[in-house]
């Protein structure tokens, strides 16, 4: 297949992310908009892994992962934490963390 085709697709998916992470005030929508920006810059890291046909980008994408898995740990449970205590997931209030 052809590269360009993969560049496209990560360029759409990582505008989606950017525009639901600016347009969207619930904290899991921000999350999940910053995951599929994650995964946007791991289709590029693939790819072009693939293309030049060495490993790195594979090997960069995989730390991505897991750096990405201990944010989804971290996030989820303080994004609860904060949901448990004010009943709401809104981030438009600045004092959110602190009590």
């Amino acid at each position: 297949m052809n590269p360009n085709f993969y560049v496209v697709l990560a360029a759409v998916l990582f505008t989606i992310g950017i525009v639901g992470f600016l347009v969207r005030k619930n904290a899991l929508v921000l999350f999940m908009s910053v995951e599929l920006m994650f995964n946007a810059c791991n289709l590029l890291l693939v790819s072009f892994s693939r293309v030049h046909g060495n490993l790195d980008g594979q090997a960069a994408s995989f730390f991505v992962m897991v750096v990405a898995a201990a944010e989804v740990v971290v996030g989820l449970s303080i994004i609860i934490m904060i949901y448990r205590a004010r009943h709401s997931a809104n981030v438009d209030n600045e004092n959110l963390l602190r009590y």
